[in-house]
């Protein structure tokens, strides 16, 4: 798909005043050294709203801050719908600012799923009904404040869901095989499929959690939602999978030999 149908969806820290740093409640866990309450500042966070340990995330003990994504959502609060106040000057609109950036996070991660839905080449014969839905959820995005606020966005995800699942059976249903596993909201925690034939498989929601997918050949599978976190990727096909994010692999472990869609970058910390 088009990198430039996404640009607005991709965080731009520079044009953020840190809000999922500060918006966000935090648990001391594996994913983060310390608590933090939503609305209280992380303490790692400068006056600058850049992130003081930002190179170090992962040593530092906070590796769940480099799993998560915006998708453009800071940017959209803080400079547009907000005006460029910010939380410190402004202090007044803090409150309604922390509340809109979840309802904006979820629109904006809906416009990224559409917008890949959009170039799939077995749901043309949906693209109509896509170009709307990315019009209504464009629409949303644009309402103030105070509509933000109040939006129903889960009722908006319900009917989006629903389409973008119809886009899912038309993509999986070219994947080679007649039996394509279901596997959708699965607890796979610690699974053991290595070398698994997972291609058109439903894993929408699935609970990966620390599973072996070494070699598995995941391509066309549905990965919407699918918890990677420390699961073993090195050596996995992902190439054609629909609705992954540079997120849920960041999640997770692999190798030079994971093979990943075009759209998605070679996590760091995966090494080769």
């Amino acid at each position: 798909m088009p990198d430039n149908d996404r640009a607005a969806l991709r965080a731009d820290c520079a044009n953020c005043f840190a809000l999922c740093c500060v918006a966000l409640t935090l648990t001391r866990s594996a994913d983060f050294a310390v608590d933090k309450a939503a609305g209280t500042p992380c303490r790692n966070l400068r006056d600058d709203f850049r992130c003081g340990i930002h190179a170090g995330l992962r040593t530092e003990g906070f590796p769940g801050c480099t799993v998560y994504d915006c998708f453009g959502a800071g940017q959209k609060v803080s400079v547009e719908i907000f005006g460029g106040r910010d939380w410190r000057t402004a202090p007044e609109t803090a409150g309604q600012m922390y509340r809109v950036f979840p309802v904006v996070r979820q629109l904006h991660e809906l416009l990224w799923y559409l917008t890949e839905a959009a170039a799939l080449a077995p749901a043309r014969s949906l693209r109509g009904e896509i170009r709307r839905a990315v019009e209504a959820t464009e629409d949303l995005t644009r309402l103030d404040a105070d509509a933000l606020e109040t939006l129903d966005v889960a009722a908006h995800r319900g009917e989006v869901a629903v389409l973008l699942g119809r886009v899912s059976e038309r993509v999986r249903a070219t994947a080679p095989g007649r039996r394509k596993r279901d596997h959708r909201g699965g607890d796979l925690m610690g699974a053991r499929l290595r070398k698994a034939d997972l291609r058109g498989a439903d894993l929408r929601g699935a609970y990966l959690i620390a599973a072996d997918l070494g070699g598995a050949d995941l391509r066309l599978a549905d990965l919407i939602g699918a918890d990677f976190r420390d699961a073993d990727l090195s050596g996995a096909d992902l190439t054609g999978a629909i609705f992954l994010t540079q997120a849920q692999v960041n999640a997770a472990r692999g190798s030079a030999a994971t093979r990943l869609p075009a759209s998605l970058a070679r996590p760091a910390h995966w090494g080769g």
